[in-house]
């Protein structure tokens, strides 16, 4: 009868896409319940780790995790739960959801590659940038990084600020004349997709020397594959696609990729086809350069320039240096749009950013310079404050997938007290386990931000705490959001700057407020934490805001 029960949840399962449950689901499932039941004999468990009750035997508590706004589930878990959350994944197999400091210091700085990605979510990394930094992981993770210092040190980042500044001027040229053209002098804007625009056409510049022309030409064909990408693919997942991502074997997943005509699929591997076309032609001219003893500054030609000067055995291949190039700007757009989410939402901390940018702005004027350089950027407290609460609130990557390389030992910042009553101050875990860090979670922490760390509030990094109760985890702000140790997103000055750069040239010309459309607005669970609009997900990114003139004295 159980059996019958667990075919009947399959066919359920599988029933919206009328696929044929075939031995090969059937095989995987097994093979699944015979690791899960060897796990439980080995005596490493963590099954007497407080947690909520699964959905279903079947896929556990992954619907609600996978299917819900980036972030809820996390909130929902750690107040009833603490910072360390057992979960179950498919056939009552136990994993973790971690958000306790000391836990994830472990995780991310002192085991190194001790915790390595679970192989499903680097495929889709894979079907989605590349064999590259995202993609790879130990040995081949440490080379690729190696090659690719060189070209995001922070005299590197400070020395394209003049680029996101022009980037930024042209998108203020263009709202301009739009607005002129308005009658009184303000639109609706969808911001996300002109900010998209403009960090393409950022990082087309200081990554690659080319002119992407995101934000002058709409009918941009490389523009169009990425724009809603990342929601395409990954935004609000079926319970089929859940459990294929679980159940599937990597190889499996690999033929799927490649083959199957879905149409997110094929979105993603169109995306892939024009990337490595650009990608493959700027490589040979930035070689032929190097070889005329010529090059410039930009990322990929350093790229080119550290990859031939390593032996054979260490250099990047052709598919893992097309990869590198893979753009990466949805995360620079994402958070861009939530910083101007929050100006908007807060006149208050809109009024006061825009005086102290005009404040600077007077000062640049006086000393006889035109622009604002990375150290007018970095000598803006509140603008500072402004990014990082933003960063912290809604962070643009929520969670990290990792699973124990092998048997280990969580040290805990609090204790925990189990369900059989025993309170333990460590956690032993399996090989295997797999886990999620919970950077969103962490990020509103009240040990570490306040009790007040579910409020936007950028006046808490005046406090004299700020964000560095606890361990040292983040490279900025000791927030997540840039995650830790040897994973630490290579390029954090570079995004970092970007945003201050065009943050600046937006609120300091234009008035940003709410529309009605924003109580429609959705933290998009798909890698990237995307705003979207309920009910038109499948539109792609999507952040109406007011846009008006800022007036000036």
């Amino acid at each position: 009868m159980a059996a019958l029960n667990l075919w009947g949840q399959l066919v359920h399962i599988f029933q919206p896409w009328h696929l044929e449950i075939n031995a090969l689901v059937l095989s995987s499932t097994v093979l699944l319940l015979l690791l899960v039941a060897y796990r439980k004999t080995t005596g490493l468990t963590v099954a007497h780790v407080p947690g909520p009750e699964p959905e279903s035997f079947i896929l556990g508590n992954l619907p609600e995790i996978f299917q819900s706004q980036a972030g809820i589930p996390d909130f929902k878990y750690q107040q009833a739960y603490g910072d360390v959350v057992r979960i179950k994944g498919p056939f009552g197999e136990d994993r973790l959801l971690i958000s306790d400091p000391k836990a994830l210091q472990y995780i991310f700085h002192t085991s190194g590659y001790g915790f390595l990605k679970w192989p499903e979510r680097t495929e889709i990394s894979r079907i989605l940038m590349g064999r590259g930094l995202l993609w790879a992981d130990a040995e081949i993770h440490k080379r690729q990084r190696k090659l690719m210092l060189p070209g995001f040190g922070a005299p590197e980042s400070k020395a394209f600020v003049p680029i996101f500044r022009r980037v930024g001027a042209e998108l203020t040229a263009q709202w301009t004349d739009t607005l002129m053209n308005s009658p009184d002098q303000s639109a609706v804007m969808n911001v996300a997709s002109w900010l998209s625009r403009a960090t393409m056409d950022s990082i087309g510049q200081a990554a690659f020397d080319y002119q992407f022309g995101a934000l002058s030409n709409r009918d941009n064909e490389f523009m169009k594959a990425y724009f809603g990408l990342m929601s395409d693919t990954l935004g609000s997942p079926p319970r089929s696609a859940i459990f294929i991502q679980t159940i599937f074997p990597v190889w499996l997943l690999q033929l799927r990729s490649k083959f199957s005509r879905a149409r997110n699929l094929v979105h993603a591997r169109h995306t892939a086809k024009l990337a490595n076309t650009v990608t493959r032609q700027l490589v040979e001219s930035k070689a032929a350069a190097l070889l005329q003893g010529k090059g410039n500054k930009d990322i990929l030609s350093l790229l080119v320039k550290a990859n031939a000067s390593e032996e054979h055995s260490t250099r990047l291949t052709e598919e893992e240096m097309l990869a590198q190039m893979r753009l990466r700007h949805e995360t620079s757009a994402t958070t861009l749009c939530w910083v101007l989410l929050e100006v908007a939402r807060n006149p208050t901390v809109q009024k006061k950013l825009r005086d102290e940018i005009r404040t600077m702005e007077h000062a640049i004027h006086a000393r006889g310079d035109s622009d604002f350089t990375a150290t007018d950027l970095d000598n803006m407290p509140y603008l500072s404050a402004v990014i990082k609460e933003s960063m912290r609130f809604h962070p643009a990557l929520y969670q990290n997938y990792r699973q124990a390389a092998n048997d280990d030992i969580l040290p805990l910042s609090k204790p925990i007290k189990t369900t059989d009553g025993r309170t333990i101050n460590e956690l032993p875990i399996p090989k295997g386990m797999k886990v999620i860090l919970s950077i969103a979670a962490y990020n509103r922490n009240t040990e570490i931000f306040g009790e007040d760390a579910h409020v936007y509030n950028p006046e808490r990094w005046f406090r004299k705490s700020g964000g560095k109760k606890g361990p040292t985890l983040g490279v900025y702000g000791n927030l997540l959001t840039f995650a830790g140790g040897v994973r630490t997103c290579i390029g954090w000055r570079f995004a970092l700057y970007e945003v201050m750069a065009l943050t600046v040239e937006i609120v300091n010309n234009f008035e940003l407020s709410l529309t009605p459309e924003i109580e429609r607005l959705r933290r998009e669970a798909c890698l990237v934490m995307l705003p979207t609009l309920e009910g038109e997900q499948l539109k792609g990114e999507n952040l109406p805001l007011r846009i008006s003139i800022a007036p000036r004295d």
